[in-house]
Parts: C-alpha cells; sequence; structure tokens
C-alpha cells in the first residue's frame, strides 16, 4: 500500500492511490458517478469541483476529470455552477452591441479583479474575451474563448455575477452565423452528398478492412 494518500470526500477519510484523479479517487473510495460526468481523460467540464488541503484557507477549483489528488485533500461537489444562461434565437439576433447588453449585461459591472481568469481551468485569459464582448468585438471574444468546456468555475469566482461561458457561446454563435466568411465550397459539397453523388464511394469504403483503410488515408493526397 506504498504512495497512499488521505483524501476527504465529503467529510469522511479515505485512503486512495496518489496517481488517481479526483474522480478516480472517488470510485476507488466506492461512490458511483451517475451524473455530472463525462470524461475519463479530458476537458467535458461538467466535474467542476471544489477542494481545500488541510492547513490552508483557500478554496480551490478544478476540473475532477484531470486533477491529481494531494494528501489531506477535502474535496466536495456542487450539483451546478452558477451560471445564468438566457435563451434567444441566433436566427433573429444580431452581432450589434446592443445585444450583449440586452442579455448580459451583467459584463458591464466587471470590476477587473481577474478572479476569472485565476480560476480558469483551460488557463483562458478569460476576463480579455469579457472585455471583447463588451466592445462589441465578437470575432475577437470568439477566438479568446474558443478553448472554454462551460465549466462554470470563473463564474463561481466572480463578484459580479458575470456568466463568462455564456457570454463566450454566445459570441462564437454571432461569429459563425454573421461575422466568419462562409464556405460555399461546403454548401455544394453538402448538396452533392445529398444528392447521392458519394454513394456508390462510401458502399466501396465500407467494404473494406481496417489495414486497407488505413493505407489508404495514409496514402492519400493532402492539399496545402
Amino acid at each position: 500500500m506504498e504512495n497512499m494518500v488521505d483524501v476527504y470526500l465529503y467529510g469522511k477519510k479515505y485512503s486512495v492511490p496518489s496517481n488517481l484523479t479526483i474522480m478516480k479517487a472517488m470510485e476507488y473510495a466506492g461512490y458511483q458517478l451517475v451524473r455530472g460526468c463525462g470524461c475519463r481523460n479530458g476537458f467535458c467540464g461538467a466535474c467542476a469541483t471544489i477542494y481545500r488541503i488541510k492547513g490552508e484557507t483557500e478554496l480551490k477549483v478544478a476540473l475532477a476529470c484531470s486533477t491529481k489528488v494531494e494528501n489531506n485533500m477535502y474535496v466536495a461537489t456542487l450539483p451546478f455552477f452558477p451560471v445564468v444562461k438566457q435563451v434567444y434565437d441566433v436566427n433573429v439576433i444580431k452581432p450589434t452591441e446592443q445585444i450583449m447588453m440586452q442579455l448580459y449585461p451583467e459584463i458591464y459591472s466587471c470590476i477587473g479583479c481577474n478572479a476569472c481568469t485565476k480560476s480558469c481551468t483551460q488557463g483562458l485569459n478569460t476576463m480579455q474575451y469579457i472585455a471583447y464582448a463588451q466592445r462589441g468585438e465578437y470575432e475577437k471574444c470568439a477566438e479568446a474563448s474558443f478553448d472554454c468546456v462551460m465549466c462554470g468555475v470563473c463564474s463561481s469566482r466572480c463578484p459580479a455575477g458575470i456568466s463568462h461561458p455564456q457570454v463566450g457561446i454566445l459570441a462564437r454563435r454571432l461569429t459563425g452565423k454573421y461575422i466568419a466568411p462562409k464556405s460555399e465550397h461546403l454548401y455544394d459539397r453538402v448538396a452533392e452528398i445529398a444528392s447521392g453523388k458519394f454513394s456508390d464511394a462510401m458502399q466501396e469504403l465500407m467494404g473494406k478492412s481496417i489495414d486497407e483503410l488505413k493505407e489508404l488515408y495514409n496514402s492519400r493526397d493532402i492539399e496545402k
């Protein structure tokens, strides 16, 4: 039983292997995770967790799927993080400066404390993309928030009550719908697929073995 650490899950002490993530440690201890998690190695954003280390007063936030346990770690989970999700029709709203004010006016209450950036599980410059949203620079906001996994940890630390993930996804939707250049060749290809132009080719591919598919993939012509 070498390399074991003591962790406290919901106030109860357990000894678990030190190489486990918080999520796997909970399962090792006998907890059945039936909701609030979706992965084991990535960043789906659904397993946001609060913890602190014994003797320290600072509360820390992390994703349970990718954060390893530490000795004397006290762990607690919440059913959800405080993120306000407004309802809108992306086919109706437009990328105006007013739309952000209408849907998420709290972003203009940002005090610049940078707590959102410091707590981001993805290491994003969260306060910066909120600043882009304030100025109506939605394309910049979309790019800066692109790797957001919607865990809501940033919002849990925000004194202004900003719903950062929802602001980011609104900017990305507006960018994709109205700002980013359209890929006309993609529309043409979709129409060709719908017409059945590639049905024979798909049937041929489905009849190939795994090795044949690998060879076909590795020897393909790659556009530059």
